[in-house]
């Protein structure tokens, strides 16, 4: 008999999944409250970028619209800023791409409909659940809309903030040069907030993303309260005096005539996140176990660019583990687990150390980025890790692990 499974949410983490299983002729029905046609007249969702190894799950998924190779970046500049600034840059090892996902949502919407998925237009509550799963030989949530991520609890030894860490102001942008290598640029304002630039394609060809995650309390955190629709040429002025003081290796290619949203006012994205890590399943009232997937089970700041990368990993594995198994239950979540945690959870904590770290900026970690900045061995090896989340953890996991890593590069400074 032909597996049903059902999944609440279009997400990444949704659509690569049921993708997965229809590749492998498994009945896929998918609830969400969006159709493709409305995504173009949508906010910003976010300004994610797809790391090699996600390409390369679009490219085995048939979904690979845009090759890296004509739309994607190829490396990281690094600038630090303070008394002596630092510059630097690393490669990767194959190209990232990130596309709108206003764009790239629908088209794996469209793409899933045509290789018979099948798809229920409505909302779907955490009262809805147990009548779902009756339904399907598994539910799997995807989406924490509508109270549904209160089904799955949170952990609270990996989920240690209780409010958002950064006061993000986000947006798709003309009027910025291209530097000489197409590549995302991290920039490092001590005491007052990071910089994400990266290459994306939207509705009218390339544009810059720009991430602005402000600490909270400093001069940065006015651009996450400062609306562009009440006076945009006021914004802009603002943007441009606070990218010229803070992130000046972004603000040096800006044409001030041509600065401006890509597109419309409705390219811009402005609040917080709340860092939650959560448990991969639930089981509901009448005994079925139902699966937490994306960003359901791990929430993060967007700082590190990891969300929609881990989400894609997980929905893999899990669509493997839907195949291998036929019975869905705790022992069914326990393989699960055992298969996808190592990445989602490093990620997770990953992200919310970096977070930490450049608030606090201790001495180890400020010796580290100067050993970062002048080693391009170390440097790549970093930028190709975004990839890899469970190595870059390695890497930062403890005092010890941390130190041992920037001694195997020292050396090679001093030589």
């Amino acid at each position: 008999m032909k597996k049903r499974i059902g999944i609440v949410g279009a997400g990444t983490a949704g659509l690569h999944l049921g993708l997965f299983l229809r590749q492998h002729d498994v009945d896929v029905t998918v609830y969400t409250d969006r159709k493709p046609d409305e995504y173009s007249g949508l906010r910003l969702l976010n300004t994610v970028a797809h790391n090699a190894v996600t390409v390369q799950r679009e490219v085995a998924l048939d979904v690979n619209e845009w090759p890296s190779e004509e739309f994607g970046y190829f490396g990281h500049y690094y600038y630090v800023g303070g008394p002596q600034p630092m510059r630097f840059y690393g490669d990767l090892k194959a190209p990232s791409r990130a596309v709108d996902y206003r764009l790239y949502q629908p088209m794996l919407m469209r793409a899933l409909e045509a290789r018979g998925g099948k798809f229920c237009y409505d909302a779907v509550s955490a009262e809805d659940l147990e009548g779902l799963s009756e339904q399907y030989d598994l539910l799997v949530v995807c989406t924490g809309k509508y109270a549904l991520g209160k089904v799955f609890e949170k952990q609270s030894e990996n989920s240690p903030f209780e409010k958002p860490q950064r006061a993000l102001c986000v947006g798709l942008f003309k009027g910025i040069k291209e530097a000489p290598i197409r590549a995302v640029t991290m920039s490092f304002s001590p005491g007052h907030g990071e910089l994400i630039e990266i290459p994306t394609l939207s509705f009218n060809g390339m544009s810059t993303a720009l991430v602005l995650e402000n600490h909270i309390g400093s001069d940065l955190e006015v651009l996450a309260h400062t609306k562009y629709d009440d006076d945009p040429r006021a914004f802009l002025d603002l943007m441009l005096e606070k990218l010229g003081k803070h992130h000046p290796s972004v603000a040096e290619r800006i044409d001030p005539a041509e600065f401006d949203l890509a597109n419309s006012s409705l390219d811009i994205l402005q609040g917080g996140v709340v860092p939650a890590f959560r448990d991969g399943h639930a089981t509901l009232n009448n005994g079925k176990t139902i699966i937490g997937l994306g960003d359901i089970q791990a929430t993060v700041d967007p700082v590190l660019g990891q969300g929609a990368n881990m989400a894609s990993y997980a929905a893999w594995i899990l669509g493997e583990e839907i195949l291998a198994h036929s019975v869905y239950d705790l022992r069914f979540s326990e393989h699960l687990e055992r298969r996808r945690q190592d990445r989602v959870l490093c990620a997770t904590r990953w992200t919310n150390f970096t977070l930490s770290a450049l608030s606090a900026l201790p001495p180890e970690f400020l010796a580290f980025l100067q050993i970062l900045s002048q080693s391009r061995e170390m440097a790549d090896e970093f930028t190709d890790n975004f990839n890899y989340p469970e190595r870059q953890w390695d890497r930062f996991s403890s005092p010890e692990r941390f130190g041992q890593w920037c001694n195997q590069y020292a050396p090679t400074i001093a030589a």
